[in-house]
């Protein structure tokens, strides 16, 4: 399937990388190295990564713009398993279109479809792109698909962690030479005001008869700790490992776009079907969810909790 993909990807002079709305790391990470290593490949074609908020992530590099009408043109999208969550206009506009992707199959909208829900993340599916056809790498290019990998597991605690992980990632440390703890810098640095945002959150989360535990953001709290709508987002996975809780989950308003975010994490229950009913989705284990007002994030809470009853009815 990767040599598929190269074919496809010499044919074009002028290629655009997408990934999904509410962008992370591993979303894009990938989008920057596929870019970089492409130019490198090929440095008279014309590539461009696009998207919204990536500004948060800079650290990563820069996106692009395109304008085009998408004649001539290759789209890849990456870290997108349905077309409605593409950051990315008019998708059916382009000539052909590829879709790399690590979460659960949802539906097929793309020409060429390489999608493995038991990889670790994007980031190493481009890895294994790279050293499995002729594109090119630098040690830039494989810091960044580095960070990104290392988001989405989390620095390797969460399940979707596999021998293969660890076997292209020691592969890309020796090659490429990396000093994983700079780069870990990049990704774990918080502001003062976040840590002070993570303790109002441990105090102040409340938790289900089942294991749900929750916490509502409001716009007057984050102006009270000076934090952005992303801040509960970025923090959620700090709550890992607590005894009394099965899935978790920060509940942000966003007044400025006149909704609410909400970020969910799991050690058990399957999260990411309910998180689709909630204009969402995402892993098995870690997902996310948009809706309207707090009367529909409590019936998310709800639902949530008779996941975790149903988990914890089938463990006796």
């Amino acid at each position: 399937m990767f040599r598929k993909i190269y074919k496809a990807i010499k044919k074009y002079d002028n290629i655009v990388i997408a990934r999904h709305v509410g962008v992370d790391p591993d979303a894009m990470a990938s989008q920057i190295g596929l870019r970089d290593s492409l130019l490198a490949t090929f440095p008279k074609k014309n590539v461009l990564a696009v998207g919204n908020g990536g500004g948060k992530f800079s650290y990563l590099g820069k996106l692009d713009h395109y304008e085009g009408d998408g004649k001539n043109t290759l789209l890849i999208v990456l870290d997108t398993p349905d077309q409605k969550r593409v950051d990315c206009n008019n998708v059916d506009q382009f000539e052909y279109r590829i879709k790399i992707d690590h979460h659960p199959f949802v539906e097929s909208f793309c020409d060429i479809e390489l999608v493995n829900d038991k990889s670790s993340s994007t980031c190493e599916l481009i890895m294994e792109m790279i050293y499995k056809t002729k594109l090119k790498a630098t040690k830039e290019i494989m810091e960044k698909l580095y960070q990104g990998l290392v988001s989405d597991t989390n620095r390797f605690m969460f399940n979707n962690t596999t021998a293969s992980t660890f076997s292209i990632v020691s592969q890309v440390i020796k090659d490429y030479k990396l000093s994983v703890f700079e780069l870990h810098a990049d990704l774990y640095m918080r502001p003062l005001k976040e840590i002070r945002l993570q303790g109002y959150m441990a105090q102040n989360m409340k938790v289900t008869e089942y294991g749900v535990g929750y916490i509502k953001i409001t716009e007057e709290v984050l102006n009270d700790f000076g934090a952005d709508v992303a801040s509960g987002g970025n923090l959620i996975n700090n709550f890992n490992y607590i005894e009394e809780i099965l899935v978790w989950l920060a509940i942000t308003e966003d007044t400025k776009n006149n909704i609410i975010k909400i970020n969910i994490r799991s050690r058990g229950p399957v999260i990411n079907t309910i998180a689709e009913k909630y204009n969402g989705g995402g892993h098995k284990m870690a997902s996310g969810a948009k809706v309207m007002t707090m009367d529909e994030a409590e019936n998310l809470i709800q639902d949530l909790d008779d996941a975790c009853k149903r988990y914890l009815e089938s463990l006796e």
